[in-house]
């Protein structure tokens, strides 16, 4: 039950994060931008959130930073509970993340390794695809001052969206934020034509002995193997994680484990699972705008179809 209790109240808020960690403690160069983004088509409602960009030798790793920045919170509260033996319901203190992927990219070849994290049972699971994205960057001559940084404009197409980026030979890595890479200098700004999504560098500092798995991710169970699989199957495993997050959970609860009630906290273990349901799927729910369309194979008339429509 206490392992239960656990991946109720922590894992909700790390689910996005999960890969192994290293022994071997490094410094990072930690890049820190303001993305905007319109989380519904048919809205003109427009959300903010600071991601992070973490740059270490063999590869760059991009995430939500939601999870990062309240890490010594949830540290304090966890181990206040350790030393009550009390839970507590974190969900009051604790701020969900607005996106749960975490993207690698490996150095020099720039493969992408795109991360997300499942339950399975009472365990966790990170299930990820793999690919090497080519951005067809046109670099223009146009040159604008973006905040302390001389920058440079190029564009390209990419997830059906056509991108404008500006990049700094002043910062001399070809990284940027969520996919983006290939340029000769760091990307300080890049947005979609349409304004949907739209990253901008606030700033950066150096993180020396940097980890990749946060407090909370460590005590959720973190430390799993990737388990990689081509980007349909990947797409479709989520995609029913998402429907039903508690799937693999619930045959496991008996009906006394789920009328049990949780010291220091309202309700029964049922009534936490429901809450935590609910919390899931609002969060999955509240984006219908995603910065690339779903996967699709094509099928081989589809393949020709495409082929004609081109000539």
């Amino acid at each position: 039950m206490k392992k239960l209790f656990s991946i109720l109240l922590i894992g909700l808020f790390t689910f996005g994060m999960a890969q192994d960690s290293k022994d071997a403690k490094e410094t990072a160069n930690r890049f820190f931008y303001e993305l905007t983004f319109k989380p519904k088509k048919d809205s003109a409602k427009i959300e903010k959130v600071l991601t992070a960009l973490d740059i270490v030798k063999d590869r760059s790793v991009y995430r939500d930073y939601t999870v990062i920045g309240q890490d010594s919170i949830i540290k304090v509260q966890v181990e206040a509970m350790q030393k009550s033996g009390v839970f507590k319901d974190m969900s009051k203190s604790i701020r969900m993340p607005k996106f749960s992927a975490k993207i690698v990219k490996h150095y020099p070849d720039m493969k992408i390794q795109y991360i997300e994290r499942i339950s399975s049972g009472f365990t966790t699971m990170a299930i990820a695809y793999n690919e090497t994205p080519k951005f067809n960057w046109k670099i223009l001559n146009e040159k604008e001052k973006i905040g302390a940084y001389n920058a440079q404009k190029a564009t390209t197409e990419f997830g059906g969206r056509k991108w404008t980026a500006w990049f700094s030979t002043d910062l001399p890595f070809q990284d940027g934020p969520y996919k983006f890479s290939g340029l000769p200098g760091l990307i300080v700004k890049i947005e979609d034509e349409a304004k949907d999504y739209s990253w901008i560098l606030q700033g950066n500092k150096k993180v020396p002995n940097w980890e990749e798995l946060s407090f909370g991710e460590k005590i959720s169970g973190m430390s799993l193997k990737v388990t990689e699989m081509p980007r349909e199957k990947f797409e479709k495993t989520f995609n029913e994680f998402k429907k039903d997050p508690f799937a693999t959970v619930r045959p496991m609860l008996t009906q006394d484990m789920m009328s049990k009630t949780i010291p220091g906290m309202d309700g029964t273990v049922g009534d936490m699972l429901k809450k935590q349901e609910k919390m899931y799927k609002d969060f999955f729910n509240s984006n219908d705008n995603p910065i690339e369309p779903p996967y699709q194979k094509l099928d081989v008339g589809q393949v020709e179809k495409v082929g004609k429509e081109k000539n």
